[in-house]
């Protein structure tokens, strides 16, 4: 993390965490175990690719000295009580090889992009981060916090990576000055560079 973790930052990382997975996986013990964890307790290289407050497709492009390819593993709109457009996806990234290098789960309130970044979202054809540079949009990741996942049954039929530790994050993304994109994102693997 950016800063030292503490057991109010650990529980808000959990919290977040886990409302992020019941999204998608309402039964959360089959998605794995995580908990909180400091930036000193994750090893350099995915420390390296998570402890930051830049988009995750950048980084991972940057590690892997490729482009990655998004792969929509599933999908949900979801209208908000405080009338916010919600949509939210279960997402892998992966390398032209076919290896996966990324799950990760986000929610984005559309209404905060404009209607073109908003419609190229939904295609679901390219990762996010890369709509987000391309359009321009001034967007600051915020509130980094890192866990540390086993994953469970659901995790690892989809990063191929069974009861392996990994480690992961959850942040914020603010577009122009307003709370937009909530996300959780785990490194599929532990890279070797």
């Amino acid at each position: 993390m950016t800063r030292s973790e503490g057991t109010a930052d650990a529980g808000d990382a959990i919290a977040r965490a886990t409302g992020l997975i019941a999204v998608f996986c309402p039964d959360v013990k089959a998605f794995g175990r995580w908990s909180a964890v400091a930036s000193a307790d994750v090893p350099e290289v995915p420390r390296r690719l998570l402890d930051h407050h830049a988009h995750m497709t950048v980084t991972m492009e940057r590690h892997h000295g490729c482009l990655v390819k998004l792969r929509v593993v599933a999908e949900r709109s979801e209208p908000s009580g405080d009338g916010r457009n919600l949509y939210a996806r279960e997402i892998l990234l992966a390398r032209p090889d076919g290896a996966v290098v990324q799950y990760g789960i986000v929610r984005i309130d559309l209404d905060a992009v404009d209607a073109e970044t908003a419609a190229r979202i939904r295609r679901a054809a390219e990762p996010l981060g890369s709509i987000l540079v391309e359009a321009g949009l001034l967007c600051e990741v915020h509130d980094v916090r890192l866990l540390r996942i086993v994953p469970g049954l659901h995790l690892a039929r989809l990063i191929g990576n069974e009861r392996a530790e990994t480690f992961g994050r959850v942040a914020e993304i603010v577009v122009a000055g307003r709370p937009a994109i909530e996300l959780l994102e785990i490194v599929a693997q532990l890279p070797t560079r």
